[in-house]
């Protein structure tokens, strides 16, 4: 081969592994954007980074759901009635994935978990679009210590003020005020 056909070659690998590395960033910063928009309990703007559907997996229990963008829009809604702060620990990306560490907390995990909930999380995209979100792995969790304070304030509840009951399956903003009335009682009886 001649010079100039080697150097045109070298040229084009470049300008290509740049257009991908711009690509790599974008996913990048659609992760960070994600997480922004749950902090902020930003209901309109989770809707552009979505595809029409989302596949949320918990890998350590075995589930997985299916959200259409309308039933996650629900979902925000639900989650922004406890007022939740998500922090990223770590991000980065790798194979056209994001992995991350997050940090939740807001009142319903307070009262629950009583520190913050830290996971890693997959996010997996089509195009410019996050297709499913996984968690991976429970870094911190104490399982014991939620159970324990669900199924007391279940209890109580089912006892004392039963018009209550279900709130723990009504994912909902309706479901998340009486989730919330549900604990302010709950604190509040003594």
């Amino acid at each position: 081969m001649n010079k100039f056909t080697v150097l045109l070659l070298l040229v084009t690998i470049g300008i290509i592994s740049c257009k991908n590395s711009e690509k790599e960033i974008d996913k990048l910063e659609i992760a960070k954007k994600y997480y922004e928009v749950l902090d902020k309990s930003n209901v309109s703007g989770i809707e552009t980074l979505l595809t029409d559907s989302l596949l949320t997996k918990e890998t350590e229990y075995d589930y997985e759901q299916t959200f259409s963008k309308k039933e996650y829009v629900e979902w925000l809604k639900w989650d922004s009635v406890f007022k939740p702060t998500y922090k990223i620990l770590e991000i980065g990306q790798e194979n056209g994935t994001v992995k991350a560490k997050i940090s939740k907390t807001d009142k319903r995990i307070s009262f629950l978990h009583k520190e913050p909930i830290v996971t890693d999380q997959v996010i997996r995209f089509d195009k410019d679009k996050i297709t499913s979100i996984e968690t991976t792995k429970y870094v911190i969790f104490n399982d014991s210590v939620f159970v324990k304070n669900r199924d007391g304030l279940l209890n109580w509840i089912d006892k004392n003020h039963p018009e209550l009951n279900g709130f723990i399956y009504d994912q909902t903003k309706t479901g998340g005020m009486k989730y919330l009335k549900a604990i302010e009682l709950y604190e509040n009886k003594k």
